[in-house]
């Protein structure tokens, strides 16, 4: 689910009422741990942190205009996504995070290669999100990126 809000505000408030606090909560929780570098903005339809152009000037390699992304977040239909693209490029930050997880929620575990799935806003690990979104810099979210994604 896309949504046209062209603001991180607008769209937490546009999203289904029973999601916005935690939604507003995994902002802040990105927000207060977010390395220097990394800015905030729309992309894809949903919140996104992306390496802006005036620090990565070639962008993101499918669409060089776009800067190039790294972490977001979504109300589906089902669920609340948390999307980091370090633990898609980084086996030793995933097999954390999976080792991590049952210690901050009693949930299953459902995750894609970069997307983690909450099917209820309650279950969301707001404190080990915050640990991920801390463990890599824009330097080295660069180096692995051209390491691993760019043609």
């Amino acid at each position: 689910m896309t949504s046209a809000a062209t603001t991180v505000d607008q769209y937490i408030n546009e999203a289904p009422e029973d999601r916005r606090e935690a939604l507003q909560k995994l902002r802040n929780i990105i927000l207060e741990n977010l390395p220097e570098g990394f800015q905030e903005g729309m992309g894809y339809g949903m919140p996104g942190f992306v390496v802006p152009h005036s620090i990565y000037p070639k962008g993101y390699h499918c669409d060089p205009k776009q800067a190039l992304p790294f972490m977001g977040f979504a109300s589906q239909k089902n669920s609340i996504n948390f999307y980091h693209m370090g633990i898609y490029a980084n086996p030793e930050l995933y097999e954390w995070f999976v080792t991590e997880y049952p210690k901050y929620s009693k949930q299953k575990l459902d995750l894609g290669k970069s997307c983690l799935r909450i099917k209820k806003p309650e279950n969301i690990p707001f404190e080990l999100i915050g640990e991920l979104v801390k463990k890599i810099s824009v330097a080295n979210w660069i180096a692995l990126y051209e390491s691993a994604f760019k043609k």
